[in-house]
């Protein structure tokens, strides 16, 4: 699939994203990621082989056993990741629903 903008990414990646679990998955796995990679800067460096393990990880489980979908990852490595963190900064600053909210009717459209 070819995407020719991030906010045409940006859907597809909600849309891949549609359960509240596989979000929250999400940011936990982004949350440690940053955690590990400060921690490699400040104490161990080999600490930063934690970093796309754990974010990895976490993210693709609930790909996989709760969405029952194939991570984005896989097929657009840079987009997905910028995107992840746009997921991140959304949630930490409460405006994630407003933005699955933004997204619902495109997304009801578009199942249809």
């Amino acid at each position: 699939m070819n995407f020719r903008s991030v906010e045409e990414f940006w859907f597809f990646k909600m849309n891949q994203h549609s359960k509240p679990a596989t979000r929250c998955w999400h940011f936990v796995g982004t949350f440690c990621s940053i955690i590990c990679l400060i921690y490699s800067m400040l104490f161990n460096w080999w600490f930063v082989i934690l970093v796309p393990l754990l974010g990895y990880d976490l993210a693709w489980y609930s790909h996989f056993f709760v969405e029952g979908n194939v991570p984005a990852t896989f097929g657009h490595h840079f987009w997905s990741l910028l995107c992840d963190f746009k997921m991140f900064r959304l949630m930490l600053t409460g405006q994630m629903d407003r933005e699955i909210k933004r997204l619902s009717k495109r997304l009801v459209l578009q199942a249809y």
